[in-house]
């Protein structure tokens, strides 16, 4: 029988935390799934954890591939997902028993072609449900997909600048449903980190929300982002972030220019690397860093004189943002490099102690 719902697990080195997630999927409520594992050249035991599970489960179908990032395995698995939807779980998180059956009938019921639910962060001692202001359900139609959700996803504009935080919460992939005709129809699929650094979620959300007719939000955490595990920019440093979030961000322009998008997608775009001086700063200030605090002002203020960023600002209103916001981004914009290093500190011991 064809299964329902496919779901992509891109696999890497994940022994410890692979047995769990699999659980969880293997115990949905929605039966007819098939779960597309993709082992991306692992080289601990994940592998076989893996081919002991589809000993027991023909619903496992494992892809075992070189290394080619994570990117490379979910393109694996949407080459051969036989399902009606597509759905990605990433292997050190798990999710709610009924999350694929609730949003594969919302799929149906409203014929939508992106579903997408809530998360929590887990951080393995507590969750924090990841709040979204918005009702408990809500569906986009036709143009409506376009002018509010593919122009969120490329950036922020007005009262929503006000909630940095949220500039990405959108784009994850993990969270949603895709219609498989949707994405193999329009040539759907994910660019190498190696090029963008980060957001490739994002991207492909970008260009995904473009082709839509309809998209239904379901205002629930069904989803468990696990954040102990966590490769994000503030774990770990890495010295060419900026020009690969250039290439993504020349990616995101070169989009707008061909699909001639208004222009205040464009401003939305200046809004993202505007805001995204928060985490080039994380970044350089991470203990990954091993450079003196100078040498990381240093950086810091080449990053805010760099023309890109320096006319981003120009356009940016900081007149949304709160209080403690509007002193950051204004260091920002107005370069003050030793405050804009000096409030990275505070907020990196805040992020620490509220987690």
């Amino acid at each position: 029988m064809k299964p329902k719902v496919s779901i992509v697990v891109p696999i890497f080195n994940v022994e410890a935390y692979l047995g769990r997630c699999l659980d969880s999927l293997l115990s949905q409520t929605l039966g007819e799934i098939e779960i597309i594992a993709v082992n991306d050249g692992s080289t601990d035991a994940s592998l076989h954890i893996l081919q002991q599970f589809a000993d027991k489960d023909q619903r496992i179908v494992i892809i075992d591939k070189e290394n080619g990032g994570v990117s490379s395995a979910r393109n694996e698995g949407i080459n051969i997902a036989q399902g009606e939807y597509i759905g990605f779980v990433d292997p050190d998180d798990w999710v709610d028993q009924e999350m694929y059956e609730v949003m594969y009938v919302e799929a149906i019921a409203e014929n939508a072609d992106i579903v997408m639910c809530t998360y929590f962060r887990e951080f393995g001692t507590h969750s924090k449900e990841k709040v979204f202001p918005m009702p408990e359900k809500v569906c986009y139609q036709q143009h409506e997909v376009q002018d509010i959700m593919l122009r969120r996803l490329i950036g922020p504009l007005n009262e929503e600048i006000a909630n940095p935080e949220f500039l990405d919460a959108w784009g994850t992939v993990w969270s949603k449903l895709y219609r498989t005709e949707s994405i193999r129809q329009n040539g759907l699929r994910f660019i190498d980190l190696q090029v963008v650094g980060t957001n490739e979620d994002s991207l492909f959300n970008i260009h995904a929300f473009y082709h839509i007719r309809k998209f239904v939000f379901i205002n629930k955490p069904y989803y468990h982002y696990w954040r102990v595990n966590n490769t994000s920019v503030t774990s770990g440093y890495k010295p060419d972030l900026k020009e690969k979030w250039f290439s993504l961000y020349n990616f995101i322009e070169s989009f707008i220019a061909d699909k001639q998008l208004p222009n205040e997608y464009s401003l939305a775009l200046n809004n993202r690397i505007c805001l995204n001086t928060l985490g080039l700063g994380l970044n350089t200030i991470s203990i990954s860093n091993q450079a003196p605090a100078i040498m990381k002002i240093r950086k810091m203020g080449t990053i805010l004189n760099d023309r890109r960023i320096k006319r981003s600002f120009e356009q940016f209103d900081t007149a949304y943002c709160s209080l403690v916001w509007r002193v950051f981004y204004s260091c920002a914009k107005f370069r003050f490099t030793i405050g804009f290093y000096f409030m990275l500190l505070t907020i990196e011991r805040l992020r620490k102690m509220v987690r």
